[in-house]
């Protein structure tokens, strides 16, 4: 069958593969539809994987599928079912796991396609539990975005950072995946949004989506901006994702006993923090990483009730990928770069 495989540092190709054998006790064989393309790809792609892996490896972190067969043990899914993927395989038996919080498990193995084989390959055997099947109204295209683009924007603003209705949140980079994601689960709620972009053409795209106020950050100080819209104060929430290029003027940001939520570092991971502004201003930082289960059905959900909508910047061919992680270094995309693997 055919995969994709990362060779090498940047050098990623189409290769022929053996299929996996039969599932095997409480698994599922899946035929994966769509492969979303993430920020934690192009790490991996430039050889930022933090871990020992083992090359070469199937790359895809991110994705939906059609059940092809079932395997021993496994209810509460028949062939044929559109499912999401969740994006590590956790153990499943520690209390967070058994808690339905399984971005906290404490015998993690790591993330697929980072550390080891991902899903941009035809035939794939998974875990029955890492699957969470897709409501109707939902479609692969929106199965594929939730384990990370909406699954994490899920547990970041409503399980971390706990945004409310009328609520003032600033997102930064409104054209990424999980920015736009942002916009609209915060939008949704009733909260005020205010975001940043790195060019003029995606502020009418992020109004488009319910942003309140859209800032260019190459023309203007964002925090600036910021301290103007909210007549000093603030607000109360910032979804941090960039990292050190964006922390300090994120604490400029909040308003008195604000939040910060970051699930992000990708304009580095070194960052200076003023501790005497985060007391004194009581200020919470929240680190946040993956999601659970829950968030990725909530999401789902809400696609399908039409609430909120995947953002697709371009679908690309199987073997194109290395152009489309270019792109997303090169931060041109608004959206999500998407794969279709089997149609």
């Amino acid at each position: 069958m055919r995969a994709l495989q990362l060779v090498s540092e940047r050098q990623i190709s189409v290769t022929d593969v053996p299929p996996p054998p039969p599932p095997g006790e409480g698994e599922v064989q899946l035929k994966i539809r769509v492969v979303a393309l993430n920020h934690i790809d192009v790490w991996g792609w430039r050889g930022m994987a933090f871990a020992k892996r083992n090359l070469p490896m199937t790359v895809g972190a991110e994705a939906s599928a059609e059940v092809a067969e079932i395997g021993p043990g496994v209810s509460g899914l028949k062939t044929g079912d559109l499912v999401s993927i969740y994006g590590a395989p956790t153990c499943g038996l520690c209390r967070p796991c058994k808690e339905g919080r399984d971005n906290l498990c404490e015998n993690p193995k790591g993330v697929h396609g980072f550390h080891f084989d991902g899903y941009a390959q035809e035939l794939s055997n998974m875990p029955a539990r890492n699957l969470v099947p897709a409501p109707p109204g939902v479609d692969e295209v929106g199965a594929a975005l939730a384990p990370v683009t909406f699954g994490t924007v899920e547990h970041m603003l409503f399980d971390n950072a706990k945004l409310l209705s009328g609520e003032t949140v600033l997102v930064h980079a409104g054209g990424s995946g999980i920015g736009s994601a942002a916009i609209q689960l915060a939008k949704n709620i009733g909260a005020k949004v205010i975001t940043t972009v790195g060019s003029d053409d995606k502020i009418e795209k992020c109004l488009e989506l319910g942003a309140d106020q859209v800032i260019n950050y190459r023309e203007d100080r964002f925090e600036g901006v910021v301290r103007k819209l909210t007549k000093k104060k603030g607000v109360d929430v910032v979804f941090e994702h960039v990292g050190a290029d964006t922390w300090q003027g994120s604490m400029l940001c909040m308003r008195r006993g604000g939040r910060l939520v970051t699930c992000g570092s990708t304009s580095g991971v070194s960052a200076t923090t003023n501790l005497m502004q985060l007391f004194q201003q009581q200020l919470r930082l929240i680190g946040s990483f993956g999601c659970r289960m829950e968030n990725m059905a909530d999401a789902m959900e809400k696609m399908a009730k039409g609430l909120v909508h995947p953002v697709v910047d371009r679908e690309i061919e199987f073997g194109d990928v290395a152009t489309a992680l270019e792109r997303m270094e090169s931060r041109k995309v608004f959206g999500k770069i998407i794969m279709r693997v089997n149609d």
